[in-house]
């Protein structure tokens, strides 16, 4: 898996570690020289350290954007994390933005807008890898029991519905051996009812087959 990181500080240095030490390939974008040369010898693996501003889509670009699975924004500044993630979703088209959030009064307005906020650089390091397990870009976290899932699945930023009004549960096509059974919004988890409404950002709690694991990601994908 290829993870984009903006910000090599303190936990984006950990997070890219942890990352390369699983066999992922990450490139780390840092604005500061000295922090971004410490980087380059630091770390051991399949990296690249781009000296620049992860706000700039040329940086971001220069960092191997278009093929990255993940895009993860550490950096001390909300506002910084937020735009940086806008841009690798809305321009780039990346899967899966994972912000750090810092002021826990921003995380709604991360949610909004379809980005999964965390405030926990541990539980950012665990749903990368979760995911590499699963296969899923989109699968946040699971419990297996024989061949059975309970996943957690990401909505994003939809490009063939509102993301303003949302999309109905029913109306989405759930591969056979599927299903849609509850939603975790910021403020709430519902089971789903038939005028249960699903916005990027919110969590839909789906029961599947683990061999239909693939086709729920990529029907999420393709909303």
């Amino acid at each position: 898996m290829y993870v984009v990181i903006n910000g090599g500080g303190k936990i984006g240095a950990y997070l890219a570690n942890v990352l390369l030490k699983s066999g992922n390939e990450v490139a780390v974008i840092e604005q500061n020289r000295r922090t971004a040369d410490r980087l380059s010898v630091e770390l051991t693996g399949r990296y690249l350290i781009i000296h620049g501003d992860g706000c700039d889509s040329k940086f971001q670009e220069d960092a191997g954007i278009r093929h990255a699975d993940v895009f993860v924004a550490t950096t001390g500044q909300d506002d910084s994390n937020l735009v940086s993630c806008e841009i690798a979703q809305r321009v780039f088209s990346v899967p899966r933005c994972i912000a750090r959030v810092n002021s826990p009064k921003n995380m709604r307005i991360f949610h909004e807008v379809g980005i999964e906020s965390v405030s926990s650089t541990t539980l950012i390091a665990n749903m990368i890898e979760e995911e590499a397990l699963m296969g899923s870009v989109s699968v946040v976290s699971s419990l297996t029991h024989g061949n059975v899932a309970l996943s957690e699945v990401t909505v994003p930023r939809m490009r063939y519905h509102s993301n303003a009004d949302g999309v109905l549960a029913r109306d989405i096509p759930m591969p056979d051996g599927s299903l849609i059974v509850a939603v975790d919004t910021a403020d709430d988890v519902e089971v789903v009812r038939h005028d249960t409404v699903l916005h990027p950002g919110d969590k839909a709690v789906v029961v599947a087959d683990t061999e239909a694991l693939d086709r729920v990601r990529a029907l999420f994908k393709g909303l």
